[in-house]
């Protein structure tokens, strides 16, 4: 299982308008081949500032049947205007207990 963790900087006062396009996004994502679970967590001390968790089965599920589908064009086009800068996403993998 890999996590994608992305952190998301939103122009300030389009907070509300993102979680509603977020909403919407999340739609599309939770239909992905691959796609376990996501979770979108907001700041407290910086009200603009999230993070956005999401568990895939394999790295070639995010990066490729993901962000090469036509399901990501819409994804984009709901959610990348919203983001400044533009988002840093890294992947995790489990540490084995030995």
């Amino acid at each position: 299982m890999i996590l994608e963790v992305a952190n998301l900087t939103i122009i300030s006062g389009q907070e509300d308008e993102f979680e509603k396009a977020f909403r919407l996004a999340s739609k599309i994502i939770s239909r992905m081949n691959g796609y376990i679970r996501h979770e979108l967590q907001r700041c407290i001390e910086h009200d603009n500032q999230y993070v956005l968790l999401v568990w895939w089965q394999t790295l070639a599920d995010h990066e490729i049947g993901f962000r090469q589908s036509l399901e990501y064009q819409e994804w984009k086009k709901l959610l990348h205007h919203f983001y400044d800068p533009f988002p840093t996403v890294l992947h995790y993998q489990g540490v084995k207990d030995e």
